[in-house]
């Protein structure tokens, strides 16, 4: 007789509202441990997996995330990789959608599912979104196909009724449990009485027989200049030669559009010849930067802008740390920008 085989999944909490505990005395949410949050979840037993846990030395609130944590989540990952079917990571809201961006990119030939999850209110309120969060990511983990291979083998986000691709969404909104939105690529999942999941937009690639590799170095001398109708030139051209930068995200208009005038574009072009990389991406939550549409843009490419398409910034970002993380030339990171590697952006 066949055995129905029994999913481990590892939990990772990071810390986030999920695990928070009102203090006492100044009534803040501060970061509690794994026990309170386990205690608060009596039906996670419910599920019938072996779950195992790690947790932060010191749980931190999402705010102060930084490509270092980044490297303790993915060492987690790795460690474990070979003793477990699938990794549910907690982690608080505020900056999950560039932390599921950047393991996207740091866990090169991943074939396991990594669902991060969180809540808008701590795990122990009446009303908490938690518990329904939590025990959704951890079903998803443990989700097989027909051939008893993994479900989901990429890096996701489940909140509240979505699995969204990690590197195609962004926190949508502070107040509403259904806190996060992918604009520009379908869901992963919807999640109902049932687990639903859309397999066309699934990730799948062909490293099925290469080995898990974690590329660590994250090279965080980049900055984001979000542009605005009146930013001056002062502002523009300190932000364009801050000391060791190696590339700019721009957050243009529209389609990719920026300001026609001379002293800016004179910037931009003086920067991309010092070889610094300079990525076009749109302030809009949809849509795509379409260089060739409008003169604005134009001017753009014409100096050497290369298109970030439908990227979202969390996504555009965390791009840029890990191919100059791992040591690639301007030229080199520019030919990456210009092709998806895990699903962050659209094909031409």
């Amino acid at each position: 007789m066949a055995t129905t085989k029994i999913p481990r999944i590892l939990l990772i909490y990071t810390g986030g509202t999920i695990g928070m505990i009102e203090n006492a005395v100044n009534h803040a949410l501060e970061p509690f441990d794994f026990d309170h949050l386990i205690d608060n979840v009596p039906k996670i037993k419910m599920l019938g997996y072996e779950i195992e846990h790690v947790q932060f030395a010191t749980p931190i609130d999402s705010s102060s995330m930084n490509p270092k944590h980044w490297g303790e989540i993915a060492e987690v990952i790795e460690r474990h990789y070979d003793s477990v079917d699938g990794f549910v990571v907690l982690h608080g809201t505020d900056t999950m959608a560039y932390t599921a961006s950047a393991l996207s990119f740091m866990l090169e030939n991943l074939r396991k599912p990594v669902i991060i999850t969180g809540s808008q209110l701590p795990i122990g309120e009446v009303r908490t979104d938690g518990e329904e969060n939590l025990i959704t990511a951890l079903q998803i983990a443990a989700a097989t196909d027909a051939g008893g291979r993994p479900m989901v083998r990429e890096v996701a986000i489940l909140f509240e009724h979505h699995l969204w691709r990690g590197n195609r969404c962004i926190k949508r909104s502070a107040d509403n449990f259904d806190a996060f939105k992918s604009n520009n690529y379908p869901e992963l999942a919807s999640i109902g009485l049932g687990i639903h999941f859309n397999r066309a937009s699934l990730w799948r690639n062909d490293s099925r027989n290469m080995p898990l590799k974690v590329q660590y170095e994250m090279d965080d001398n980049l900055v984001m200049l979000d542009l605005f109708p009146g930013i001056s030139r002062k502002v523009v051209e300190h932000v364009l030669n801050a000391p060791g930068l190696k590339g700019v995200v721009m957050k243009s208009f529209g389609a990719g559009n920026a300001p026609a005038d001379e002293w800016f574009l004179d910037a931009v072009r003086q920067t991309v010849e010092r070889g610094i990389v300079v990525v076009n991406i749109t302030q809009c939550p949809n849509g795509c930067v379409h260089p060739q549409l409008y003169a604005a843009g134009l001017n753009l490419a014409k100096v050497g802008v290369v298109s970030g398409r439908d990227m979202t910034s969390e996504a555009a970002i965390t791009k840029l740390m890990y191919l100059f993380g791992r040591g690639l030339s301007p030229d080199k990171v520019k030919e990456y920008l210009n092709m998806p590697l895990r699903g962050e952006m659209s094909a031409v």
